[in-house]
């Protein structure tokens, strides 16, 4: 008897574990999946530059004396011209030996340490886009000699991304709704939904260049964009 009862339970529990990969498989059948984008543009209200100095002798101490010496001069003009020290940052520094060739006089061709460069890079962040061309002439005649990229970009992205993601969202709804018309099914309630960005990204769009005496430069815009994924039902 309670050999039965158990193979009773045995297929009841296999029957309902069918219904149920059914009833799965169903569901999934019955769903509108689609990417949604949304992009919000704004002037940017700062930069962020990395610049600094590279110096060569034959010395590795002279050579990092130099360019400390120079950094610092450069460092010092940024206080001057305003800019906090927590807004400056040293990205890297380092020194490498510079290698050349001199001939062996067997008629082969040796490699050999004939001096040193040491290279200082610091970030700056600049608040006040207005300032940055004369920021930029300053340095550079103060000694920088390494430019290593220009960034624009906003100070509160907060507001600009939930602005995204909401137009990442109307963008994925309107998706679904044309899928499901075009189907000739109803749409049903939102099932799922996950974002994949909403993050400040810089566009070529209306270059605003500051001009004058000092450097010309070209903020642009910053373009902040949302990518949402959602998953909608099918409707009855």
């Amino acid at each position: 008897m309670k050999q039965g009862s158990f193979l009773i339970g045995l297929i009841l529990s296999a029957a309902l574990a069918a219904l149920a990969t059914a009833a799965s498989a169903e569901d999934t059948r019955r769903t509108i999946s689609v990417t949604g984008e949304g992009s919000v543009e704004a002037a940017p209200d700062m930069a962020t530059i990395r610049l600094g100095v590279t110096s060569q002798d034959t010395e590795a101490r002279a050579a990092m004396d130099a360019t400390s010496d120079a950094v610092a001069a450069i460092l010092a003009r940024l206080d001057e011209l305003g800019l906090e020290r927590r807004y400056m940052q040293t990205q890297r520094l380092t020194l490498n030996p510079v290698w050349s060739q001199r001939p062996d006089g067997e008629g082969r061709r040796v490699n050999e340490i004939t001096g040193f460069s040491a290279s200082n890079i610091v970030m700056v962040r600049v608040r006040a886009l207005e300032d940055l061309g004369r920021i930029l002439d300053a340095v550079i005649a103060d000694g920088a000699n390494e430019f290593n990229g220009l960034r624009f970009d906003v100070q509160q992205p907060g507001p600009l991304v939930e602005k995204a993601r909401r137009a990442a969202v109307r963008d994925a709804t309107v998706k679904a709704q044309t899928l499901a018309e075009a189907a000739g099914v109803p749409l049903g309630p939102v099932l799922s939904i996950s974002e994949h960005g909403g993050r400040p990204q810089p566009v070529m769009m209306e270059m605003a260049a500051a001009r004058g005496a000092d450097m010309p430069v070209a903020s642009g815009e910053v373009s902040v964009q949302a990518q949402v994924s959602m998953v909608f039902a099918i409707g009855e």
